[in-house]
């Protein structure tokens, strides 16, 4: 790659590179002729997915598949030992704020610790979420890009995945101004593509036998999991973007509606819609009455407009600054996500096996 800030045996640690997106980050990294990278997985992770890509590799790179725990400063030590750039994709997603603190945010600051007192740092590139915006005070149809105010009461939200993002940017942010650490921030939207069969929750949620689609209107925030991989990539490598934030979507973003048309011809479901006035209306109800019944609390105003308030998505910095561009087409992306639902499709390297599913959660970096 031109103008990277490392030389291609230069070592390169990414973090959860086992997950849906981390495996294609390492496959992006030895395409772009990285060939030094140190894979970082949990003790008690699947690595199917992983392995089949490093075994098409490891004639021709430097490839180091290393079990540890990050709540670990012995492990974390080890991890960086010699490592100059980090691609930080590890997440949990505990339902806890106290539990999403300790796996997301404490495993985050051991990992920079280490970084700065055993590495050899050129930049950190920390990978969140559109889960820490808010445009509650925003209008619909407003643009929402990098210069959109984050979420300021999380907790408020009853959103522990956005929490722990939040705090895990603040402690990236932290060591950079004050141990001036390199870093990047990445913030994609809803990542999607074959080997995850869950729907974002930006198309409505689903009540038993029910699927409530909500403002069918709006405009999903997607990035095909192959076009994040490389944006993520290119924000590990090229020179003169220290300290930037960038938003991760796609061209040709489609509404609710077309995706979920696109979808419904490949499994049936039986759909409800649901205007946004009523829904933020429905959230507001519960919000007030969650004071008594404590199960109500995850449907609230400010995670209503998170999800489907209807706001536009740009992705000019990204495509400026870096350089970036889709790959794969929204068509053919949504199109090759669709063809695993279809009974002959055949997931088994990935580890994941068709069917429909479907998550509410606002997080939406897997």
């Amino acid at each position: 790659m031109e103008n990277s800030i490392i030389s291609p045996s230069d070592k390169v640690l990414v973090t959860g590179s086992n997950g849906f997106i981390g495996a294609r980050v390492v496959e992006y990294l030895l395409l772009q002729g990285v060939s030094n990278i140190r894979c970082l997985v949990r003790p008690s992770s699947r690595l199917e997915r992983l392995e089949a890509i490093l075994n098409r590799f490891r004639d021709t790179a430097n490839i180091e598949l290393t079990r540890g725990d990050l709540l670990s400063r012995e492990d974390c030590k080890a991890a960086v030992c010699g490592v100059s750039v980090i691609i930080h994709l590890a997440a949990g997603f505990e339902k806890s704020f106290l539990g999403a603190f300790m796996s997301s945010v404490t495993a985050t600051r051991n990992l920079l610790e280490a970084f700065l007192d055993h590495g050899k740092p050129r930049r950190f590139v920390h990978v969140s979420s559109f889960a820490v915006y808010s445009n509650l005070k925003m209008k619909r149809g407003e643009l929402l890009d990098e210069r959109t105010p984050l979420e300021d009461a999380p907790w408020k939200r009853q959103d522990a995945y956005g929490f722990g993002k939040l705090k895990q940017e603040e402690a990236v942010r932290e060591f950079g101004q004050n141990r001036s650490l390199p870093y990047v921030i990445l913030r994609p939207g809803a990542v999607f593509g074959p080997g995850k069969t869950e729907l974002t929750g930006r198309l409505g949620m689903r009540m038993k036998h029910l699927f409530i689609h909500v403002s069918a209107s709006n405009q999903l925030p997607l990035t095909y999991v192959d076009n994040c991989a490389e944006a993520i990539v290119l924000a590990g490598l090229k020179e003169g973007v220290d300290g930037e934030a960038f938003n991760v979507v796609d061209n040709d973003l489609p509404t609710s509606r077309q995706f979920l048309r696109a979808y419904r011809r490949h499994g049936r479901l039986f759909r409800v819609p649901v205007p946004y006035v009523a829904a933020y209306s429905f959230c507001a109800l519960c919000e007030y009455v969650s004071r008594y019944f404590k199960r109500l609390q995850r449907f609230n105003r400010r995670r209503c407009a998170a999800d489907w308030k209807g706001n536009r998505f740009s992705n000019q910095k990204l495509l400026q600054r870096l350089g970036w561009t889709p790959r794969v087409p929204m068509n053919q992306a949504i199109e090759t996500f669709l063809a695993q639902f279809k009974p002959e499709a055949s997931y088994s390297k990935t580890g994941a096996h068709p069917g429909l599913s479907f998550h509410t959660v606002t997080g939406e970096t897997r």
